[in-house]
């Protein structure tokens, strides 16, 4: 397993800071859901978790080791990524995308090994795409190519994998093992997700984004709280507990009032 820490993060483009100040922690083995409307910073901080971007301010680390001081090769060893979008050439086809995953333990001419194959299949019948396997790339749905691309990601069986909307284009049932499926590893995730009631059910710990900055942070239980939602995310809503399994459960109510129309109301109505 592995730890993940960041201090002080910020991150700018051409002068407009997209993150500041982002203080954040996944411990290890944990499920961090990083929450927020579109444009809060989500993608962003994961790239920069990944080393994809360079912060301007700030420090990054796994366990104890900045991500700086991580060679390209120890960093593909222990770090997956998932992307929302990834293209491949037409020709490829599932079970050669997820062998990819095992490229950080071969040489550049290496064949697979028995031990590798043994991986592969393993990856493609957990994410259930094992009966898809032989087909291209090109022909697969939007949900098929995400499992295909978590399949490669638990191929290269890392310490750490960072998630960007991996639920998106998923039916119901393939959210639901997804994500139950990663609560079943042994290894550290943070996941970017806009579904509040998934985040509550399956995430150890949260992180709410608004405007680049960390709005809340902690145990869905105290951060998911109808305050939180309504400033975050403008929308009134009723936390209570789902009766059949005691989650933490989000029933959304209407669109809040915004601050400008709320202080005004107060103005004409100040009881």
């Amino acid at each position: 397993m592995g730890r993940i820490t960041t201090t002080r993060l910020s991150w700018s483009v051409k002068g407009h800071r997209l993150l500041d100040d982002i203080e954040m922690a996944a411990g290890d083995g944990k499920v961090v859901g990083l929450l927020g409307p579109n444009g809060s910073g989500k993608s962003t901080l994961l790239r920069l978790l990944a080393g994809l971007r360079r912060p301007d301010t700030g420090t990054i680390r796994y366990d104890d080791t900045s991500l700086d001081d991580l060679g390209r090769r120890v960093r593909a060893r222990r770090l997956a990524v998932v992307e929302q979008d990834v293209s491949a050439h037409n020709r490829v086809n599932v079970r050669q995308i997820v062998e990819l995953g095992r490229t950080p333990f071969r040489g550049r001419f290496d064949a697979l090994t028995q031990y590798d194959r043994r991986i592969v299949d393993a990856a493609l019948e957990r994410t259930d795409i094992t009966d898809k396997q032989h087909r291209s790339w090109h022909t697969l749905s939007g949900g098929e190519k995400q499992r295909t691309q978590l399949a490669r990601a638990l191929a290269q069986e890392p310490r750490e994998i960072l998630l960007d909307e991996p639920t998106n284009h998923l039916d119901i049932r393939h959210q639901l093992e997804l994500l139950d499926l990663l609560t079943s590893l042994d290894v550290t995730c943070v996941v970017a997700l806009h579904d509040l009631n998934l985040a509550a059910r399956y995430c150890d710990h949260v992180v709410v984004l608004d405007g680049g900055g960390v709005a809340a942070a902690g145990v869905p239980e105290t951060v998911l709280t109808p305050d939180l939602i309504a400033s975050v995310y403008g929308v009134s809503v009723l936390v209570d507990r789902e009766p059949a399994t005691g989650t933490l459960r989000i029933t959304y109510l209407g669109a809040a009032a915004s601050r400008a129309t709320a202080a005004k109301e107060r103005q004409l109505d100040p009881r």
